[in-house]
């Protein structure tokens, strides 16, 4: 098994932060694992993304050229990254602000309204992992139990109180994706 995946959209989206839960729960289960950053020097509102490669085999390079899976958060990034994800891979899209929707017929395309959904519950600093449950959901290349450790890992102990919450709000991610085609 090997996942390579792009996570990309603003500043301030969780970005960075989905590709390190993603990263610690694969070493959890003792997968080989890269976490690659990328972002302009900009605290909010620049671009930012994060490749992350988990594998069951040693991973040759954290460089990648073609993704399996593409998480896209803005159209600046869909511009960029569609046409970089493998044909059969899988692109998954947060519907707001999304101004040209994919073209490909070579790629699984799924959909997932993490801006509604969060507003609609008033938690808006859940979206990240809302977004991380629907990829979850179509791609479960870790086990929530490792997830849950990952998130516990990342997140600064002042904040450990918002586990319940970011766990709920991975299973609706779940339940809210839609595929496309």
């Amino acid at each position: 098994m090997k996942e390579a995946l792009i996570i990309a959209g603003f500043g301030g989206q969780g970005v960075l932060s989905m590709g390190k839960i993603l990263a610690y729960s694969g070493v959890i289960q003792d997968f080989e694992v890269t976490w690659m950053p990328s972002y302009g020097p900009e605290m909010r509102g620049g671009t930012a993304n994060v490749t992350v490669i988990l594998s069951d085999r040693k991973i040759s390079s954290p460089i990648v050229h073609e993704y399996d899976t593409a998480i896209v958060l803005n159209q600046q990034s869909m511009d960029k990254f569609e046409q970089k994800v493998r044909s059969g891979g899988i692109l998954i899209y947060d519907t707001n602000g999304i101004t040209r929707h994919p073209k490909r017929k070579d790629i699984t395309i799924y959909t997932i309204d993490a801006v509604t959904e969060c507003a609609k519950s008033g938690q808006v600093k859940l979206f990240n992992t809302m977004i991380l449950g629907g990829y979850l959901k179509v791609r479960p290349v870790v086990e929530m139990e490792n997830v849950m450790v990952g998130l516990k890992k990342s997140l600064p102990e002042r904040a450990w109180k918002m586990l319940p919450a970011n766990e709920e709000a991975i299973r609706r991610g779940g339940e809210i994706i839609c595929q496309v085609r």
